[in-house]
């Protein structure tokens, strides 16, 4: 489980095709201070498992399947990317709770900077649509936002400097690539609704 604040930029500096998967490996002195084998680091918002870490650089595998629902397998070497450790139990939840695990991906449509901030448009795919709502949090390779807008098929968060400075998204331009994660809440009520399931309902709860 992660919080989507990004602790540190990353940089890809091996890539290794396998057959059915490909093995990645990342710096960052950071993250991997305390790391160990088989801990979880989410990469611009994906839960990847430490396969080993040294000299401020780990390896994971990413499986077939996960590079194909996310934008990992577009990275190189040499791309930025976010890192987080997943969050501890006595750690403060600055984001909201973020699974490491990719709804889907979209792409930048917009980039317009104003004075303070930058607003940048990100298209929404149609089954990810009734998860987003303004005001809510969505994830955006791994940083927790703020939806500021949205609309049938996308959606816009305001970026402040020290996001656009200190994560990927400040590197980003319009046609690339984004992983989403929407809210787990909304999801699990959709399906709880769906289900006949009503919040104090004798038949939905136990004595």
């Amino acid at each position: 489980m992660f919080t989507g604040i990004v602790e540190e930029l990353g940089e890809v500096v091996g890539w290794t095709d396998l057959t059915d998967a490909a093995r990645i490996t990342v710096r960052g002195p950071l993250v991997t201070s305390d790391a160990r084998h088989g801990d979880s680091i989410a990469v611009n918002g994906v839960c990847l498992t430490v396969v080993d870490a040294s000299d401020g650089t780990f390896t994971a595998d990413v499986m077939k399947e996960t590079l194909s629902r996310s934008s990992l397998g577009e990275l190189s070497v040499g791309s930025p990317v976010n890192l987080e450790r997943a969050v501890r139990l006595q750690d403060r939840l600055g984001g909201h709770l973020v699974q490491g695990h990719v709804d889907g991906t979209g792409r930048i449509r917009s980039i317009e900077p104003a004075e303070h901030w930058t607003v940048v448009g990100v298209s929404l795919p149609s089954d990810l649509g009734r998860y987003v709502v303004e005001k809510g949090s969505i994830t955006v390779d791994g940083v927790s936002l703020t939806v500021s807008a949205v609309g049938h098929t996308d959606f816009h968060v305001s970026l402040i400097p020290t996001t656009l400075e200190l994560t990927t998204l400040g590197r980003k331009g319009v046609g690339d690539a984004v992983n989403l994660e929407v809210d787990i809440t909304a999801k699990y009520v959709e399906k709880l609704l769906a289900a006949g399931v009503v919040p104090g309902d004798a038949a939905g709860s136990s004595a």
